[in-house]
C-alpha cells in the first residue's frame, strides 16, 4: 500500500514525458544464448557529483539529545552510486531501544505533549513544515545521496510532500472528535478519543522521508510519543529532520530516533513491553515477525503496510502511446523500488505488438546515471543485496525462455545501477518474483482477471 499512495501523489507532480536519451544501443533483442541489447556506460562512469550538504547528524536522538549508542558501535551509511561510505552512523540495539522507550514513556506520562491543547500541537507541526521548506535543498541532497533516487524527484516532489503531509496532519490535530450515542433509557453514552501512549515505528528504505511523515505525523497530531527505527540503509534524513523538530519546539522525549538493524533494534522495539502500539512498513515476511513479536509480548496493536506488486492491464481500445508511458512509469519510477509497482503488464492481443515495440523503445530511451545530474530518470538500486537479487531474477527469466527485449545486465561498472529491462513471452517462474523489469503478456480480455490474480509479484 505504501507505494500505491505515493504513485498517486507523484504521478500528478512529475510530467510523464520522454527525455533525451544518453543511452546508445547495440546488438539485437533475443532470448537465451544470443547477444542482447546493450546500453552505453558513459553516464554511469562519469565522476560522481559530490553533494554540498554536510552530514552533521549521525547519532541517536534520545530524550531530546543526540547521543552515541550504548555499545559505541557504528555502521556505514553508503552511497549507492559507488558503494562508498558517506558517514558512520550510531548502531542502536536493544539497550538503546530501552533508553528511547523510557524517554518516550516519561514524556507521555509526565511531559507536556499529550496535555497541550490540540491547537498548540498543531502549531509545532506547522513550524516543522516551515523549517522543512527552508531546508528543502539540504534534505533533498541527503535523501538522494543516501538512497540513490534522482535529486529532482527528492527536491521537487518528496521533500515538498513531507512539508505538505505535516501540514495536513497538523490540521487534523483539533478535529479528532468523539461521539454522543443515543441510548435506551436514562443513560448518557459518549466516546472519547485519547492518545494511545508510546508508539513504536519502523520505516523502510524506499521512501524514507514520506514514510517518516506517514508514521510520525498522525502519532504526534494525536498526542502520542514515538520511538522510530530507521531503515539501516537510509538513516540520514530522519536524523536530520528530527533536529528540525527540536528547533520547532517539540518537547524532549516526544520523538526518539534509533538507527540500527531489524534483528536487534527492530525486534527489541516490536517486543518491548512498554510500547503501546507498533507500526511497520516493509516486506510481508518481516511483517509476520513484527506481528508475532507484538503478540508474544504485551499483545500491542499492530499496523502493517506490506509489500506486493500490481498487474497493469492494457485494453484493446487504449491510447497505446499513453498506455506505454504510464506502464513505463508504473514500473521504473523510483528505480522500481515501489511495493505496488506495475511489474507485469497484460496487453490485449489486438494491440500487443504495437505496445511491445513502443514499450521496448521507451525503456531504451530511459536515462540512467548519477541522480544528481539533471535529466536523469533512474539512479542506482539501494544496495548490493537488492542489486544482486534483481540480477538473479533477470537471469531466472532468461533461463525460463522468456524473451529479453532489452536490458538484462548491470549499467556501468561502478555502483548499483541496472539497465532498464523488458521481458515478453514470460513463463510463470519469471513473474512470481519481484523484478526491476517490465514483463508483457499477450492475452484475450476473457482471461485477464484470472491471469492477473494468479501472478503474485
Amino acid at each position: 500500500m505504501a507505494a500505491r499512495r505515493i504513485s498517486s501523489v507523484i504521478s500528478r507532480s512529475i510530467s510523464l514525458r520522454p527525455l533525451s536519451s544518453s543511452i546508445v544501443s547495440q546488438g539485437n533483442r533475443t532470448s537465451l544464448g544470443s547477444e542482447v541489447q546493450r546500453f552505453s556506460t558513459a553516464a554511469a562512469l562519469e565522476e560522481p557529483i559530490i553533494p554540498s550538504v554536510k552530514v552533521n547528524y549521525t547519532k541517536l536522538l534520545i530524550d531530546g539529545k543526540f547521543v552515541d549508542s550504548a555499545s559505541g558501535k557504528t555502521f556505514p551509511a553508503l552511497d549507492p552510486r559507488t558503494g562508498e561510505v558517506i558517514a558512520d552512523v550510531a548502531e542502536g540495539d536493544a539497550e538503546d531501544i530501552n533508553r528511547a522507550v523510557s524517554a518516550a514513556r516519561k514524556a507521555f506520562d509526565e511531559g507536556p505533549w499529550p496535555r497541550m491543547t490540540a491547537y498548540e500541537r498543531s502549531c509545532i507541526l506547522l513550524r516543522f513544515a516551515d523549517l522543512v521548506e527552508k531546508h528543502n535543498d539540504e534534505i533533498a541532497a541527503l535523501e538522494s545521496w543516501n538512497s540513490g533516487k534522482p535529486y529532482e524527484q527528492s527536491a521537487k516532489t518528496e521533500v515538498p510532500g513531507l512539508a505538505r503531509l505535516f501540514r495536513y496532519y497538523a490540521g487534523w490535530a483539533d478535529k479528532i472528535h468523539g461521539l454522543t450515542v443515543p441510548a435506551d433509557g436514562p443513560y448518557h453514552v459518549q466516546t472519547l478519543h485519547e492518545p494511545i501512549g508510546v508508539a513504536g515505528q519502523i520505516i523502510p528504505w524506499n521512501f524514507p522521508l514520506l514514510m517518516f511523515a506517514w508514521k510520525v505525523g498522525p502519532a504526534l497530531a494525536c498526542g502520542n510519543t514515538i520511538v522510530l527505527k530507521t531503515a539501516e540503509q537510509t538513516p540520514l534524513t530522519a536524523l536530520y529532520v528530527s533536529k528540525l523538530f527540536l528547533e520547532a519546539g517539540l518537547p524532549p522525549g516526544v520523538l526518539n530516533i534509533v538507527s540500527g538493524f531489524g534483528p536487534t533494534a527492530g525486534a527489541a522495539l516490536a517486543s518491548h513491553m512498554d510500547v503501546d502500539k507498533i507500526a511497520f512498513t516493509g516486506s510481508t515476511d518481516t511483517g509476520k515477525i513484527v506481528q508475532e513479536l507484538a503478540a508474544k509480548s504485551n499483545l500491542k496493536p499492530v499496523t502493517l503496510e506490506l509489500g506486493g506488486k500490481s498487474p497493469f492491464i492494457v485494453c484493446e481500445d487504449a491510447d497505446v502511446d499513453r498506455a506505454v508511458e504510464l506502464a513505463h512509469f508504473a514500473l521504473f519510477f523510483n528505480q522500481g523500488q515501489c511495493c505496488c509497482a506495475g511489474s507485469r503488464t497484460f496487453v490485449h492481443e489486438r494491440v500487443h505488438d504495437e505496445f511491445l515495440e513502443k514499450a521496448r523503445a521507451r525503456a531504451q530511451r530511459r536515462t540512467v546515471g548519477d541522480p544528481f545530474r539533471k535529466g536523469i530518470e533512474q539512479g542506482p538500486q539501494i544496495d548490493t543485496e537488492q542489486f544482486e537479487k534483481i540480477l538473479k531474477y533477470i537471469k531466472s527469466g532468461v533461463e525460463s525462455d522468456a524473451t529479453l527485449e532489452c536490458g538484462g545486465d548491470r549499467f556501468g561498472s561502478k555502483g548499483y545501477y541496472i539497465q532498464p529491462t523488458v521481458f515478453s513471452n514470460v513463463k510463470v517462474l519469471c513473474y512470481t518474483n519481484k523484478l526491476l523489469s517490465n514483463i508483457y503478456f499477450k492475452v484475450d480480455s476473457k482471461y485477464i482477471i484470472i491471469l492477473s490474480n494468479r501472478t503474485i509479484c
